[in-house]
């Protein structure tokens, strides 16, 4: 093997190098996308109730930490409703509110950071009509109670990665790196000969 080919061949080694390396890397992100998400919340998202439930609850797809879970409610005239600390258990954290506050919107606000480590934050609204107000029928009510997740704003997350779809993409970059290496090789081969 002349100078030439030696040359050829370790350039051809580096130019494979990082498209390989980025192979790798796409075929590993789709784990570390996956994000902690809200499941289902209770009262659910745009309810409108009756009265003020006793508890707001939130479930996640992941462990919960009590150190680092923060959700507040607040009223329609923008005191909290709150009448404790949030609790965790496991995957649910859950506030005691003040049955007591007034009618109207209220807001439910969270922050919290999943058991390994991923935050997850957002808000929704729901209602408490006036008292002289119809009042929902017990099926509406106990929909209301336990809807799947639709927050209005801040979701965490996002779309995930398919698996297959992702390794599809490294394995053509990494196609087209071969081709362009090969290609380069080819050339300076034909260079080195004169041709």
């Amino acid at each position: 093997m002349n100078v030439t080919d030696r040359r050829a061949v370790r350039t051809a080694a580096r130019t494979l190098v990082a498209p390989a390396a980025l192979a790798v890397l796409a075929t590993t992100v789709p784990q570390a996308a996956a994000h902690t998400e809200l499941d289902t919340t209770s009262p659910a998202v745009r309810a409108a109730l009756a009265g003020l439930p006793p508890r707001v609850t939130l479930s996640f797809s992941d462990a919960m930490t009590q150190k680092y879970s923060k959700v507040a409610v607040t009223g329609p005239d923008g005191a909290s409703a709150a009448a404790g600390d949030p609790q965790v258990e496991g995957k649910t954290v859950s506030l005691p509110l003040d049955t007591g506050s007034p009618a109207g919107r209220y807001t439910v606000g969270y922050r919290v950071v999943s058991a390994d480590g991923h935050p997850v934050s957002g808000s929704y609204t729901f209602t408490i009509k006036e008292t002289g107000s119809p009042s929902p029928s017990p099926r509406a009510a106990r929909s209301a109670d336990a809807t799947p997740r639709q927050p209005e704003s801040g979701q965490a997350g996002g779309g995930s990665w398919d698996a297959g779809g992702t390794m599809l993409i490294g394995a053509g970059v990494l196609a087209v790196a071969v081709a362009a290496a090969g290609g380069f090789v080819a050339r300076r081969r034909r260079a080195g000969r004169g041709h």
